[in-house]
């Protein structure tokens, strides 16, 4: 039996899918590095996990340089990782051409900079282990562009892409990676969209956050890089292709 030492860091892990993907992934690891902007969130989140696994946290806003910085250390420090979840995110709402811009140079920082740069430092570490596990939670929205989500919609696209190029270059290393693309998902994610009324989107469209990512990691061994949890999701995001390319 291998007494190598199965570590995870999660990403925006206070709450929400990241929250939940530290309390599914604690059965499989021995130590999860915890990263969030919210330190107070993430103790809570430690001290519920003590009696089942290692939860070391790391308080960094992933959208500064300083918080990336943090989470490379803590990487360096306390991985190699098995597995990396990079859910850190949020979105604005609205036109893009009346919306500050700094909002969407922070989507792109947070959902593409932050992504590339961790699994950047992550990779060769599980090249050397002989494989891991990347999932880069994207959106069914990556599939929808759609009036008042422009660059929240093209960040995830870009983290779709992404995702099947660099699984692409990895065949044969062990490592999988995955796109986590739900759809309406039950966190606090809606309460910062400004405008956005959760009301007027029927409730057989939402899911629980917990059965997001358990469809997440039930999927990770499949070969499958782009997850869309639900049969109603995954429909949308078939329609939504098709309608792309019927525009060629």
């Amino acid at each position: 039996m291998s007494s190598q030492t199965i570590v995870a860091m999660v990403t925006g892990a206070s709450s929400g899918m990241g929250a939940d993907f530290c309390r599914q992934l604690a059965g499989r690891c021995d130590r999860i590095i915890a990263v969030a902007r919210r330190g107070d969130r993430l103790q809570a989140l430690a001290d519920e996990l003590a009696d089942q696994v290692e939860v070391y946290t790391v308080a960094a806003d992933l959208n500064t340089v300083e918080g990336v910085t943090r989470a490379l250390e803590a990487l360096r420090q306390r991985g190699p990782l098995d597995y990396l979840v990079n859910n850190a995110g949020f979105s604005t709402y609205g036109l893009f051409a009346d919306l500050d811009i700094q909002g969407q140079r922070d989507m792109v920082g947070l959902h593409v900079d932050a992504t590339i740069s961790l699994c950047r430092a992550a990779i060769p570490f599980m090249r050397e282990r002989g494989g891991g596990h990347i999932i880069n939670v994207s959106s069914i929205g990556a599939f929808l562009p759609g009036r008042g989500l422009a660059v929240y919609g093209a960040t995830k696209a870009f983290l779709n892409f992404y995702s099947l190029a660099l699984q692409a270059e990895l065949e044969g290393t062990g490592i999988a990676v995955q796109a986590l693309c739900p759809g309406y998902t039950h966190t606090e994610f809606h309460q910062a969209l400004q405008g956005f009324d959760k009301g007027q989107v029927p409730a057989q469209m939402w899911m629980e956050s917990a059965e997001v990512v358990a469809a997440s990691l039930a999927a990770l061994d499949s070969g499958k890089v782009l997850v869309v949890p639900g049969e109603g999701n995954l429909e949308l995001a078939r329609t939504g292709v098709r309608r792309q390319l019927e525009g060629l």
